[in-house]
């Protein structure tokens, strides 16, 4: 760009009216992070810069930071400014049990399987994927003291994550996220889990070398990047017998 170039910067338009004004700002805002403008952990212009580019008040202007906010795209920091919210770094599912013989370990990674292939339907309605869309499926082996501790299912979209298809599993990272933004440009910004228990398939069982049928913790996630859409869908399976999990309420 030089020196004489201007940002085009999107402005509020008449025929958006069917949005209040400030919810406009903040998709337009939204699109802006989403496009690599305020890479996460950044932070954005001043309120006053930002108002100005798109031609509002700075109270309009705010209420749509308060928006992205409260949607965790953003992050208001007191006395320094709105940041882009860093991407997770991994948020492992060990935290949900407790297993005893790690003493610290980092768990080791082994990818089991990696394929090509047309997701169950009620994944690729997760993913937003169409009909017969493939997808890249992954099933990843986690180790602790040595030991098999969960087994991951992981379907990833395509062509979103195509490099992860033509890249040798060997050089994997151990964290997924990292590795996601690093090299597919995919940042993923929160994830929600759900837990359940249920029975471990013949399969399931001899990977983590316990009996067929052993009861298990289901933990199914979909983390989404920062436009809001679900780039992963991930079920673990651990030994129910291991789960362990703590809440406070106040």
């Amino acid at each position: 760009m030089t020196s004489s170039s201007k940002l085009l910067v999107p402005r509020l338009e008449p025929h958006e009216a069917g949005l209040s004004r400030y919810a406009a700002i903040a998709a337009s805002l939204r699109a802006r992070v989403a496009a690599g403008e305020w890479p996460p952990g950044s932070a954005l212009p001043s309120e006053q810069v930002l108002a100005s580019e798109q031609g509002v008040a700075v109270a309009t202007l705010r209420r749509a930071l308060e928006l992205l906010a409260a949607q965790g795209v953003l992050e208001r920091v007191h006395g320094r400014g709105t940041f882009v919210r860093a991407s997770l770094g991994g948020a492992p599912m060990l935290r949900f049990f407790r297993f005893g013989d790690g003493n610290g370990e980092i768990p080791a990674s082994r990818v089991l399987q990696r394929r090509e292939a047309t997701p169950p339907e009620e994944v690729a309605r997760e993913l937003g994927l169409p009909h017969g869309a493939r997808a890249l499926h992954l099933l990843r082996l986690r180790c602790l003291g040595g030991r098999p501790r969960l087994l991951e299912d992981i379907w990833l979209p395509l062509p979103l994550f195509q490099a992860l298809a033509e890249t040798p599993t060997a050089g994997w990272d151990a964290l997924f996220y990292p590795m996601y933004a690093q090299r597919c440009g995919v940042h993923v910004q929160r994830a929600t889990d759900s837990i359940a228990f249920d029975t471990l398939t013949p399969a399931q069982a001899a990977h983590l070398q316990l009996p067929a049928r052993h009861p298990c913790a289901r933990v199914q996630r979909l983390a989404f990047d920062l436009t809001g859409r679900c780039v992963e869908v991930r079920t673990t399976y651990g030994d129910a017998h291991a789960f362990h999990y703590t809440i406070q309420i106040t």
